[in-house]
């Protein structure tokens, strides 16, 4: 898959504000950020989810990572019992 380019990520997005506004591009951030499902999003903005995918693809990315739980974090920093 291509990533799309500073100047590319700019047009679209300076597209989306004048087809939809600014609040509304605000309120899609917002969304995709709480990972909202591409389904809900895309009946709210009267899109494709596909749509919905190209923008998500276009305007940011996902990063994940790993959060170990403080109970497991906690028996690692314990002291060893000889």
């Amino acid at each position: 898959m291509a990533v799309a380019s500073p100047k590319s990520r700019e047009r679209v997005a300076r597209n989306f504000i004048k087809s939809y506004g600014r609040t509304r591009f605000r309120r899609l951030l917002e969304a995709l950020a709480a990972a909202e499902s591409g389904q809900v999003i895309a009946n709210e903005f009267g899109v494709s989810r596909e749509r919905v995918r190209q923008w998500k693809n276009t305007f940011g990315e996902v990063i994940t990572y790993y959060r170990v739980f403080p109970e497991v974090d906690r028996i690692l920093r314990e002291r060893q019992s000889a």
